[in-house]
């Protein structure tokens, strides 16, 4: 059975989601795949201030590991 988590995951495949990091980085990207560590593959990407506000840097296609991550929002 798949956790919450892994579930909301499932629903924002291909969607914007912002990722804030536990050293206070933050990246905004389509999420195109995620597995059950929540490693995640972002395209799309950008480094971002102040919720995804501010875009810091512009990247391609990044891997985020799940170990890393302090929360995940989704956005519209």
């Amino acid at each position: 059975m798949r956790s919450e988590p892994l579930r909301m995951l499932n629903k924002a495949l291909h969607s914007q989601i912002l990722v804030k990091l536990k050293d206070g980085h933050e990246y905004l990207g389509r999420l195109e795949k995620f597995d059950n560590c929540m490693n995640l593959i972002l395209t799309d990407a950008e480094e971002a201030l102040d919720g995804g506000a501010t875009t810091v840097t512009k990247y391609g296609k990044i891997l985020i590991r799940g170990n890393n991550i302090l929360y995940i929002k989704t956005t519209l």
